[in-house]
């Protein structure tokens, strides 16, 4: 089944074969729509039968090999074998890879400057929240980080997406910003490379290039007691 998008991030739209139907549940042999997991949440839209018959997916998930769709209502119309017609959300989708992107540039200032790893995180469409470890926490301090940040999302550079043998990926520094966010079962890894910026692993969407993402706004920072914190940012047009 494709991935189409891990192989065009700017796809809107695409034809598929339904492969299996469960309930509101389908399978389709390609895939437009990212499902859920490493903190950015799944795409939404919508798969048109070859009748008319328009489905609203959902949800979007991996599970047992598999990429499920899950339609707001039954897909009687749907039977193996089916094609249709996939839809994204393209609003939706290009806030979330402009806010994908933006994460990778933060984390990766935060990891130069403050030498913190994220250990948890989740994007939305108007804010994403980062969970890290720190011993000293300062506003003052992470203003500034993000003022780099957004000196560094003024700058006309284009990403670099490509795969690294599991070994050879590890030997670059930083590759790994999310703490524990790599399964042993992993071989081969899918680099996302700003130039100059930042080079880690990741499976999501993302922009083509900085210019297209915005600025950084800080909309709170959390002490959640003994080292552990929490930053909430939005982007501004």
């Amino acid at each position: 089944m494709e991935a189409l998008y891990l192989e065009n991030s700017y796809l809107k739209e695409c034809e598929a074969t339904v492969v299996a139907v469960t309930g509101k549940d389908i399978v389709l042999d390609k895939n437009l729509f990212y499902p859920r997991g490493g903190g950015q949440p799944n795409d939404t839209g919508k798969v048109i039968s070859d009748s008319g018959q328009e489905f609203k997916v959902v949800m979007v998930m991996k599970k047992d090999g598999q990429i499920i769709h899950e339609l707001e209502t039954e897909s009687s119309g749907l039977v193996v074998g089916a094609n249709v017609k996939c839809i994204l959300d393209w609003p939706r989708r290009y806030k979330l890879m402009r806010m994908h992107t933006a994460a990778h540039v933060l984390g990766s200032v935060m990891y130069k400057e403050l030498g913190v790893l994220i250990s948890g995180n989740q994007l939305e469409e108007d804010k994403t929240r980062f969970d890290f470890t720190m011993a000293e926490f300062d506003r003052n301090v992470f203003e500034k980080v993000v003022e780099k940040a957004n000196q560094e999302l003024l700058k006309d550079v284009e990403l670099k997406i490509y795969s690294l043998p599991r070994d050879d990926a590890m030997k670059i520094e930083g590759v790994v910003k999310l703490a524990g966010a790599l399964p042993p079962s992993i071989t081969t890894l899918r680099i996302v490379e700003i130039p100059g910026i930042d080079i880690q692993a990741d499976g999501g969407t993302h922009i083509k290039n900085l210019k297209e993402v915005g600025q950084i706004s800080i909309l709170r920072l959390d002490n959640k007691g003994k080292e552990n914190r929490r930053i909430y940012f939005t982007l501004n047009e």
